[in-house]
């Protein structure tokens, strides 16, 4: 605590430091943005809820709606700051977890996704402090910023946010380095016992059109997790995506590990076709961890998902087919009977501004 609170008083000295000899520009103002989504989702089973539990968009044989997420930015000369709330299911399914550490989707009918502030200590090195969204992995809470409509099972096992403090020193156009401490545990904006969790990340961009990041979250009470995050657009229409992650408790029962690849090739300007195909593993010996339950100890699964991104100005079609096959008996067929099997196909609308 008592490094935490040297190192802000060193931060609030070279904040006023660099604020004498600020460079005024013309202000540009505030920059806003956001999106809005609706789907209409069929269970090939006939289930009201989909067997297919991940992130968001769990109702099926339904027309459904996802979010409307408003945001607003700005950055003038050295400072910056990012506001972003979303009003609906898909948002308000990550509000504050109640004492229990449950989601209650009754919590609040909204959810902040991002709420930080920033500032260029130099040219190359930026700090920011606030609730952000995390760092790791390939998919995020906003249906804009994926290609698939449905998310991983890596997504939904992962961290969704962060709060806390990251400095990022940017040595060129190729490599970066971010380090931060952050909240003891993930997606609440306040620590339940005190800012323990380390986080890092590594930039590399080898070549044009490929970037990759190395990715590290580890805390004595949320456990760590190991991630790699790459993206490669190898010609103008063929783009090749890879993320794999490790992630183990800190009781050192349970866990889980996994991969997702994801090619994408661009048909015309206006349609693009791509593959998630993902495998996923519960490293639990027991059902006792909350984290894992929907796939079971030691259970493992393979899911692939054929998606197509068909635009229309601001305004995305998302038609999507998807089939997973566990190990175990995870799903429930028509008749109620289990089966390792299970498969949807959605259509989703998303317009972002």
């Amino acid at each position: 605590m008592k490094t935490l609170l040297l190192t802000s008083c060193l931060l609030a000295g070279g904040l006023f430091a660099h604020a004498q000899d600020t460079t005024k520009t013309t202000d540009p103002g505030l920059t806003f943005f956001g999106s809005v989504d609706t789907y209409y989702k069929m269970d090939f089973a006939g289930k009201k809820n989909t067997n297919i539990a991940t992130s968001f968009a769990n109702e099926a044989n339904s027309v459904s709606i996802g979010m409307v997420d408003l945001g607003v930015k700005k950055k003038y000369n050295k400072a910056l700051f990012v506001g972003e709330l979303s009003f609906g299911p898909r948002g308000q399914a990550q509000s504050i977890p109640n004492a229990d550490g449950v989601n209650d989707e009754q919590t609040n009918s909204f959810h902040i996704q991002n709420l930080y502030v920033g500032y260029d200590l130099t040219d190359k090195l930026n700090v920011t402090a606030g609730y952000m969204s995390t760092f790791v992995g390939y998919e995020v809470i906003s249906p804009v910023g994926n290609f698939n409509y449905s998310t991983s099972y890596l997504f939904t096992n992962g961290p969704f946010q962060n709060a806390g403090l990251k400095f990022t020193y940017t040595f060129n156009d190729k490599v970066s380095l971010m380090a931060g401490v952050f909240n003891d545990y993930w997606n609440i904006y306040k620590s339940n016992r005190d800012v323990s969790t380390f986080g890092g990340q590594l930039m590399i961009s080898p070549v044009k059109g490929w970037t990759a990041y190395l990715n590290v979250l580890s805390g004595k009470f949320s456990g760590t997790e190991l991630d790699l995050t790459t993206a490669y657009q190898i010609t103008d229409k063929f783009k090749l995506g890879l993320n794999a992650a490790d992630f183990s408790l800190p009781d050192s029962d349970g866990g889980f590990s996994g991969a997702a690849l994801y090619p994408q090739y661009a048909i015309s300007g206006a349609i693009t076709l791509g593959l998630r195909a993902e495998y996923f593993k519960n490293k639990s010996k027991t059902d006792n961890s909350i984290f894992y339950s929907r796939l079971g100890a030691g259970n493992d699964v393979k899911a692939f998902t054929l998606t197509a991104n068909v635009k229309a100005g601001g305004l995305t079609f998302i038609p999507e087919v998807r089939l997973d096959n566990a190990k175990n008996n995870t799903f429930v067929k028509s008749n109620g009977d289990v089966t390792k099997r299970a498969g949807q196909f959605a259509l989703a609308a998303v317009y972002a501004f």
